[in-house]
């Protein structure tokens, strides 16, 4: 029998050479993506399978919304290493062994999440290619509706959580004071004004900077829902040194610890800190949702959600929907004009 030995060796120097040629980004352009391929990387199109069905980047693979397959519906937290092992397995994405980039549409997290699920589960962090489709596209470049099948491979994990903090070790960070906290979800949701978990606020001592701060034009998400702008340009990262005076308060060489509502959010601002030379980022991966439900946990601007007030609300609704349906119901009952008899 054939040693495998010497294709393992193979691996494992394509995979020192891939992180090597990429030892100082994390963020990389449609050239480095290019470049990448060629050097045998995955790419892994993180969108759903209608998206990525119409039109992709020639060579991706994809095997679902990486938001819908690694995050609980209630809990929002990512599944066992099993569970992960037998999505990437299946999917021939053997990140343990092959450098990985990812990629959805500019500017979105969920490219930044689902790169960090790889390092969340004992592999590399993925590259993110922040300018997504958008950016392949603007630049020119070909696509295409054609899968990319690759073969399936056996997946041991029994890493969770590398890269994040858990709801305990942020407790005693709080407690003791002992590394810097990042909020990067809105003003609102930061000031207790918008109320996302059973209560409201942020953790003690946390700063806040939004996460679409890092983008060029922030509003854009606001811009494109009422048609003021046509593409995601504006979604294209600050240059680097904007980025450094916009987090000027952190101290780059102390550690850092990032949350949003669920995790997605902060992944991203993540990523964009280890980009300006933060050396010690992690992500809370519970974030504000488990935080929120420690109701000993300190936090500032606390407000609590109004169960009596939300529950009405949500019988007017109810009210609202009935009488739509027995309209409609009404109208189907009705002989339709114009008929010939």
């Amino acid at each position: 029998m054939k040693s495998i030995l010497p294709r393992v060796a193979a691996a494992a120097l394509l995979l020192f050479g891939l992180q090597a040629a990429f030892a100082q980004a994390r963020i990389v352009d449609t050239a480095a993506v290019e470049q990448a391929l060629k050097q045998g990387a995955v790419l892994w199109d993180a969108r759903d399978a209608d998206d990525y069905a119409a039109a992709h980047i020639p060579g991706a693979v994809n095997f679902g919304e990486a938001g819908a397959l690694f995050r609980d519906p209630v809990r929002e937290d990512p599944p066992s290493p099993a569970v992960a092992a037998q999505l990437f397995g299946h999917a021939g994405i053997d990140f343990l062994h092959r450098q990985v980039i990812v990629y959805t549409t500019q500017g979105d997290s969920f490219a930044y999440y689902a790169a960090r699920m790889l390092q969340y589960y004992g592999g590399p962090r993925g590259l993110v290619y922040h300018g997504g489709i958008d950016a392949w596209k603007a630049a020119g470049k070909p696509l295409t509706a054609q899968p990319t099948v690759l073969p399936p491979v056996m997946l041991k994990l029994d890493t969770e959580l590398a890269g994040a903090v858990s709801t305990r070790e942020v407790l005693d960070l709080v407690k003791q004071g002992g590394a810097q906290l990042l909020d990067v979800r809105t003003p609102k949701e930061y000031s207790g004004d918008d109320v996302r978990a059973i209560r409201g606020g942020h953790i003690a001592g946390a700063l806040n900077v939004p996460f679409e701060q890092n983008w060029r034009d922030p509003a854009t998400p606001a811009k494109l829902a009422s048609k003021q702008v046509q593409g995601r340009d504006g979604m294209a990262l600050k240059p680097v040194e904007q980025l450094k005076a916009l987090y000027a308060k952190l101290d780059p060489d102390k550690e850092t610890v990032v949350y949003c509502q669920s995790g997605v959010r902060a992944s991203e601002t993540a990523a964009v800190l280890q980009e300006i030379g933060f050396k010690k980022v992690k992500v809370y991966e519970a974030s504000w949702l488990g935080y929120a439900g420690v109701l000993s946990a300190p936090a500032e601007d606390e407000v609590f959600v109004n169960v009596g007030s939300l529950n009405g609300k949500i019988a007017s609704l109810q009210g609202h929907v009935r009488a739509l349906e027995a309209e409609v119901e009404k109208l189907q009952k009705q002989p339709a004009h114009g008929s010939g008899s």
